[in-house]
């Protein structure tokens, strides 16, 4: 698989939706996990990542703004241990209490499905990070219909075992822009990370459109002892 530029892939791309990214450092010492949101309503751009414990959560900017939160506020990232869980939804809480009861990723998405915003059907996007001893894996999931039926859903899920250094896989919501909007298609892409957490998040926000970027969210986890750097930006401050 072609190694990617993520500047690349966003600049040229106005819409992409919400993405993740996961992956490890050129140096092999740290896991990176990146998440964003872009808006295209009033509704979806009136939001700021907060930190919430180890984990984020997202929150109306202005109150009075706020017309429908059931697709819009949640919590993107949550820990459980030493697992790390993104996603563009909900299911977040999904994955961590299916976790918690010992079932797999794959397992506990089984309860979850796209999101139900027709006519986009827009597909739920989720990864999970494990460290271990030293040992990380990764792997990233996404739930989508089956080009735009709401009685059928596809369920996709790549594993990572020992990621390369200098490398991630970078999964989002949409094709591109369109309306309806054209859900995301093939395996998560093969980009490059930097070393540099405060680099690799300017070059993410930069690159997304200046219209529609909404919030960013990077870190990177130490494989050595969990501690982690957390860098947050949002468009409303």
């Amino acid at each position: 698989m072609k190694l990617l530029s993520l500047e690349q892939e966003l600049s040229s791309n106005a819409y992409p939706g919400r993405g993740i990214i996961l992956g490890r450092t050129p140096d092999g010492a740290h896991a990176v996990a990146a998440y964003f949101i872009m808006g295209r309503s009033v509704n979806s751009r009136n939001r700021v990542f907060v930190e919430d414990g180890a984990g984020i959560r997202t929150q109306a900017f202005d109150p009075s703004l706020l017309s429908d939160p059931s697709l819009i506020i949640y919590a993107p990232v949550r820990v459980l241990g030493n697992k790390t869980i993104v996603t563009n939804g909900d299911q977040t809480d999904t994955i961590y209490e299916g976790l918690d009861r010992q079932l797999t990723f794959e397992q506990s998405l089984r309860s979850r499905a796209f999101e139900p915003d027709a006519p986009n059907y827009t597909p739920r996007i989720s990864g999970v990070l494990h460290i271990e001893g030293n040992v990380f894996n990764y792997a990233l999931s996404i739930l989508k219909s089956s080009d735009g039926d709401p009685d059928s859903c596809h369920r996709y899920t790549f594993a990572y075992e020992h990621p390369k250094a200098g490398q991630g896989h970078f999964i989002h919501t949409y094709l591109h822009d369109g309306d309806p909007l054209p859900s995301f298609e093939g395996e998560p892409k093969l980009v490059s990370v930097p070393d540099d957490m405060e680099e690799f998040a300017q070059t993410l926000w930069t690159s997304l459109n200046e219209d529609n970027k909404v919030s960013l969210f990077v870190r990177y986890i130490d494989l050595s002892d969990g501690t982690y750097r957390t860098k947050i930006i949002n468009k409303h401050q």
